[in-house]
């Protein structure tokens, strides 16, 4: 498990990630943006598309409320008319016809209401499907840096968690922002040209919603936005804690962990509980307020119709614009609370949709047709942080076919140099070249299409067996597939199992390490590449069985030219040339008996491990 990191208190995680051969070692964590104008403009950007079909159905929803602001003019006619019909008789006719009015003016609202849902529905999770395809694609276009420091979890987070937010307060939310902001104004139009002194009275009365209202959304704007943070830091500190579940049990660490999580779920908690509050205080309050109105309302208009200024029909209708008056402020508050959290996880989204990707190689069309394998490095010079170079003027040379061993202690670059070498990272200076074409005029994809590679780090994803050892090589026979398998020796080991080679790999298939070394061993003999790189890929297994693999890498490594990063150094006595790291230069280089003879820095590391095996 790779180190991390976790400051208490600020909640910057520092993560030292481990890249597929190796990592830098830090990180400087970066300040998320806080402009809410500038996220929702970016939103609205990346969804232009979509916003000619947003506009039609937001459209709909505000039409729809205007047929509902109409309907208590309406009743209001009737109420009149039922009232003077006391006395001089109820106009049946035209109650029906009023009525009949009404129910087409409902019927329509229903209508365009189900359509812009319908509408909105469709295009949030079509945006939301775009912005989970275009993270993913980003994934796939950023440098392995990115991902040195940056927990896997977080990023995970704004796959699921901040999409999901977006995708359902754009649902929810846009519609209902625009049906209240239509009903609230609609409905102040209608009460100021039936009545402007009970309007005045009922204005008064929700002015103090309104500045409630904006005290709320103002103090729970920064809580949402910290829920946000801590459910991508407590997502990272569990998919780290878990996948690493071995180590911590090995060294005691639960209490640690367990200190770590509380600590972050107790933030989490906290601005959660915050900014959930907050918003829902805002129901009651608007509640209260609403029927203040009514009573406000009541009074008023007793008054007025007592003293014959308006008629029955007009409180009836007020009864009812008060209602439709004062429930958008709820409306708007909690809408206006949900594109807060949509903005917080826009802001995470976008983040990352813009992190610094790989240079374009869109314009490169060197192809090596026919590959030999011969390898030079020309003064190469590197660091993960421009700062501190770890690799000082490397030059080496690797002829077609050779068996190329990088051995050093811990931190002396090895790693680092087949990074450089596959590309992974790019030299700060010098050059790596491939049968004299330079590695940075070829794509990434067409340097990696040059390697099989395997790794000390096995990696096996669910699917049949199969499946991994052909993984991404198309049209592998059956044939073939045995022969690898049966070079590495774990064929019969397959034909053990319920269904051989359609064994699916998941949490009930118990491999052991050895096992699944194996399978990637075979992996690589199926990709055929021309050149090869084992990093400690006899680590993991015991004695007998590395023997095995000994002797297939040794057929594998025939008229390949192979780098072997190896600790064991009893595994690299056949190797072509040996090279000596130490601080990221070559101290020594040549053959296994010659370093011997010689009896430097090589020779103090080779019987070193047999004193201590003693």
């Amino acid at each position: 498990m790779s180190r991390n990191e976790y400051t208490i208190g600020d909640h910057k995680k520092h993560n030292r990630r481990q890249s597929h051969l190796g990592g830098p070692p830090g990180m400087r964590p970066g300040e998320k943006p806080k402009e809410f104008k500038k996220t929702w403009g970016k939103l609205m950007n990346y969804s232009k598309s979509y916003v000619p079909a947003i506009i039609i159905a937001l459209l709909f929803s505000a039409i729809g409320t205007v047929f509902t602001i109409i309907g208590p003019s309406q009743l209001r006619k009737i109420t009149d008319l039922i009232t003077a019909g006391l006395i001089t008789g109820i106009d049946i006719n035209a109650i029906v016809t009023i009525s009949t009015t009404l129910v087409i003016l409902y019927g329509l609202s229903a209508v365009l209401t189900f359509s812009q849902g319908f509408i909105m529905a469709t295009i949030t999770q079509r945006i939301s499907k775009s912005l989970r395809t275009s993270i993913s694609k980003k994934i796939n276009r950023l440098p392995l840096k990115y991902f040195d420091t940056n927990s896997y979890g977080d990023v995970l987070s704004r796959v699921t968690n901040d999409v999901d937010t977006i995708g359902q307060t754009m649902n929810q939310s846009l519609g209902t922002l625009v049906s209240a902001i239509t009903l609230f104004f609609g409905s102040l139009f209608m009460m100021l040209i039936t009545n402007v002194l009970m309007t005045v009275a009922a204005i008064f009365a929700t002015i103090i919603g309104f500045v409630l209202m904006m005290i709320i959304m103002g103090k729970s704007q920064k809580h949402f936005m910290r829920q946000q943070e801590y459910l991508g830091a407590i997502n990272g500190h569990i998919e780290e804690i878990y996948a690493g579940h071995n180590i911590v049990k090995v060294y005691n660490g639960e209490e640690k962990a367990k200190e770590t999580f509380e600590k972050i779920n107790n933030d989490l908690y906290e601005s959660a509980f915050k900014s959930q509050f907050l918003s829902g205080l805002m129901m009651p309050i608007m509640t209260f307020i609403g029927n203040l109105g009514y009573v406000t309302v009541c009074v008023v208009g007793a008054a007025l119709a007592m003293n014959g200024y308006i008629t029955f029909g007009v409180i009836v209708a007020f009864m009812i614009y008060v209602r439709l008056f004062t429930q958008p402020l709820s409306q708007m508050a909690q809408a206006a609370t949900n594109l807060q959290s949509t903005t917080a996880a826009s802001e995470r989204v976008f983040e990352f949709l813009e992190e610094k990707e790989l240079e374009d190689e869109s314009h490169k069309s060197e192809i090596l047709t026919i590959t030999q394998g011969n390898i030079e490095f020309r003064n190469v010079k590197f660091g993960y942080d421009e700062d501190k170079i770890i690799i000082n003027g490397f030059s080496a040379k690797a002829k077609a076919g050779q068996k190329i061993a990088i051995v050093g202690p811990t931190g002396a670059g090895k790693t680092t140099i087949i990074n450089l070498l596959m590309r992974f990272y790019e030299t700060n200076e010098g050059e790596i070249l491939i049968d004299g074409t330079p590695i940075s005029q070829l794509t990434r994809e067409k340097v990696h299409a040059l390697f099989c590679m395997v790794l000390q780090d096995t990696w096996l994803f669910e699917g049949t067996i199969r499946e991994n050892i052909v993984y991404s090589k198309p049209n592998v026979s059956n044939e073939a597939l045995e022969k690898a398998c049966k070079a590495v020796g774990i064929d019969h080991f397959i034909r053990t199992l319920p269904n051989g080679y359609d064994t699916v790999l998941n949490d009930k298939a118990n491999l052991s390490q050895g096992q699944k070394q194996l399978i990637t061993i075979a992996r690589a003999m199926i990709e055929n590449a021309p050149m090869l790189i084992l990093d400690e890929a006899t680590s993991s297994v015991d004695t007998r069985t590395e023997l095995l693999i000994q002797e297939a890498m040794d057929k594998l490594t025939i008229g390949r030219t192979s780098f072997v990063i190896a600790h064991r150094l009893s595994t690299i006595k056949n190797a072509d040339l040996i090279l000596v790291m130490k601080d990221g230069d070559i101290i020594e280089s040549g053959k296994h008996d010659d370093l011997l003879e010689h009896n430097g820095f090589y020779a103090e590391l080779y019987n070193s491990q047999f004193e201590q095996a003693s």
